[in-house]
């Protein structure tokens, strides 16, 4: 009995064992495919969320990809965009009309069939540090990447410059006004605020290009899609309507009517044409008649 009693133990403990290990193997394989997971993230993002002491960058990225639902993908990305407190500046979404028949079915009815693809041209934007997020989120929609470019422009010198003009802007205002009123000094003064206004406007498209980077998307369907939509059958009423023959001939009645009363009419509009033409009609008759008799005369 105590023998018996060690064999199942042992068994017991083998069986423990081994599921362990199972166990294991399994909680590794999911630790690598999380680790795989993790370097795919990082490698679309890295490039957008790089970060470099003492610099600053503008970033912009730009995304050609296929897609299984191009409007899918763009209510995906708009609300992606929006989740990230981004928006969308730009959305061109139309379907190119590859061709289109119509099929008559019955006598009033008939289908248009329409092949087409889909594409959408998107422009988005949201902040920078959300950047790397907002394309890994776009690269879980893709069917087949067919590219993906990440901008980062330095403009740490850009910005040092544009303080150095501010500075320089200030320092030529300071001077111009220690100058006598005159027209040259309005006119130097117009021309030192302009340049002030226009390097204001450069620093703060600078500021906001820092703070939000800009995505160019573009979303392609890789097959033509079909539509069946129903019309109606065009070609049967025109054939319906295009001849009835009671309606001709009393119409052909009519008109040979109107075209009897404009010729009389005609005719008694050319009324002294008409009796010029009896009265010479009449003297050559008459002339001709006198003729014959004078050869009648003379031959007897």
């Amino acid at each position: 009995m105590k023998t018996k009693y060690i064999k199942l133990s042992l068994a017991s403990i083998l069986l423990f064992g081994i599921y362990s290990c199972k166990k294991g193997e399994s909680l590794s394989d999911s630790s690598n495919d999380n680790k795989k997971i993790t370097a795919i993230s990082d490698s679309i993002s890295s490039a957008a969320t790089m970060k470099v002491k003492e610099k600053q960058f503008i970033k912009t990225a730009a995304v050609n990809m296929e897609v299984k639902d191009v409007y899918d993908a763009t209510i995906f990305i708009e609300k992606s965009a929006q989740d990230l407190s981004g928006f969308v500046t730009h959305s061109d979404l139309k379907s190119n009309v590859v061709s289109e028949e119509t099929y008559d079915t019955s006598d009033e009815q008939a289908i248009l069939i329409k092949k087409y693809q889909t594409e959408n041209t998107m422009q988005v934007r949201v902040p920078t540090e959300r950047l790397g997020e907002l394309l890994t989120l776009i690269n879980d929609k893709k069917l087949f990447l067919n590219s993906r470019v990440i901008n980062a422009e330095d403009v740490t010198s850009n910005i040092k410059y544009g303080k150095l003009e501010g500075e320089r802007i200030k320092k030529n205002e300071e001077n111009i006004s220690k100058l006598k009123n005159n027209k040259g000094k309005v006119q130097l003064d117009n021309n030192n605020t302009s340049e002030g206004n226009q390097q204001q406007l450069e620093n703060m498209n600078i500021a906001d290009n820092l703070k939000y980077s800009t995505i160019d998307i573009y979303l392609k369907e890789p097959k033509i899609r079909v539509a069946e939509i129903t019309v109606t059958n065009t070609k049967n009423i025109e054939d319906k309507y295009k001849f009835n023959f009671f309606y001709s001939i009393k119409n052909a009645f009519v008109e040979g009517y109107y075209l009897v009363q404009k010729l009389i009419v005609g005719l008694i509009t050319v009324w002294p044409l008409v009796i010029i033409a009896a009265i010479t009609l009449y003297f050559y008759r008459k002339n001709k008649s006198n003729k014959i008799t004078k050869n009648s005369n003379f031959e007897k």
